[in-house]
Order: C-alpha cells, then sequence, then structure tokens
C-alpha cells in the first residue's frame, strides 16, 4: 500500500498513514504540553526553596532528596523537549513515523520523571514539614499509587481492549 492510499486501520478511520501519523504527532504534542505545565510548576516550587529561609534547617538527607529532585526536573524537562528536538533534526526527511515512534517512547519516559517527581517532592515536603517517618511513607505510598496508575492501569486496560 503507497504511503498516499486510504486504509482503515485498527482505529476503524480512513486516512492514510501519512496522515495517522500526523495526528499521532499532533496528540503527542499535545501530551507533552500537558506535561510540561507540571513539570514546570514542580521545578519552579523547587527553585525557590533554596531562598527561603528555613532552607538552611534542611538536615543531610532533605538536602540529598531535594537535589535529586532537581535533577530529576532538569532531566524530565529535557525528555519533554527532545522530541521537538528530534523533529527539527529529521524535519523534511520523511522520517515521520520514526518520530512518532521516538517521541511515543521519549513521552513514556518523561511520565515516569513526572511520576518520580512527584512522589520525591512530596516525601520532600512531608519530611520537612511532618518528619523523617512522614516523608518515607508518603513517598512509598504515592510511589505505589502512582505506579498502579502509571503502569497497571494503562496495561491493565491495553489487555482488556485486547480481549475484545
Amino acid at each position: 500500500m503507497s504511503d498516499g492510499e486510504d486504509f482503515t486501520g485498527s482505529t476503524g478511520r480512513n486516512e492514510t498513514r501519512e496522515e495517522q501519523l500526523d495526528r499521532n504527532w499532533a496528540e503527542l504534542l499535545q501530551e507533552l504540553r500537558v506535561l510540561q505545565t507540571g513539570v514546570q510548576i514542580l521545578a519552579g516550587f523547587l527553585l525557590t526553596l533554596p531562598f527561603q529561609q528555613r532552607f538552611e534547617d534542611l538536615d543531610v538527607f532533605q538536602v540529598g532528596l531535594y537535589l535529586v529532585n532537581v535533577v530529576i526536573a532538569t532531566l524530565t524537562t529535557a525528555f519533554i523537549l527532545l522530541p521537538v528536538s528530534v523533529h527539527r533534526r529529521l524535519f523534511r526527511q520523511r522520517l515521520k513515523e520514526t518520530l512518532v515512534s521516538s517521541a511515543d517512547t521519549i513521552t513514556k519516559i518523561a511520565l515516569a520523571g513526572v511520576g518520580m517527581l512527584s512522589v520525591g517532592t512530596a516525601a520532600l515536603v512531608f519530611d520537612v514539614t511532618a518528619g523523617r517517618t512522614a516523608g518515607l511513607t508518603a513517598g512509598g505510598i504515592l510511589l505505589a499509587v502512582l505506579l498502579v496508575l502509571l503502569v497497571y492501569v494503562p496495561l491493565r486496560l491495553n489487555k482488556r481492549a485486547a480481549e475484545q
């Protein structure tokens, strides 16, 4: 089948492969925009902490957790920006399928980064405000909840859809 030929794939849509890739690319970009906003808010919060008077009272564990969160925020931001950089490199080279496939993988990594950043930030806040036990407990519970929501639920839905 040629690129310009219409087909009805597993989506039930009557679109060419190029139209499907364009739609997938647009959907991925929208998802990345949503992720970017969340990461920017958390990163902005983290970047203001050293300028707070109470920051000097943090113990070694809290400072380490803070710095790990800053690194995760920075790397997650880089992963969110990576598909745009890849697009610029692959632009007009007729590699849309490579672009969409790589952006899908990159977006999954960025989602994991957002999850880790959320857990780490919450653990830090709980640790500073309610103590080490509360911080570790909150971090553990949130990690478990996010694993269920971000990994188990999508896998379960995919399995259910495959069974239909």
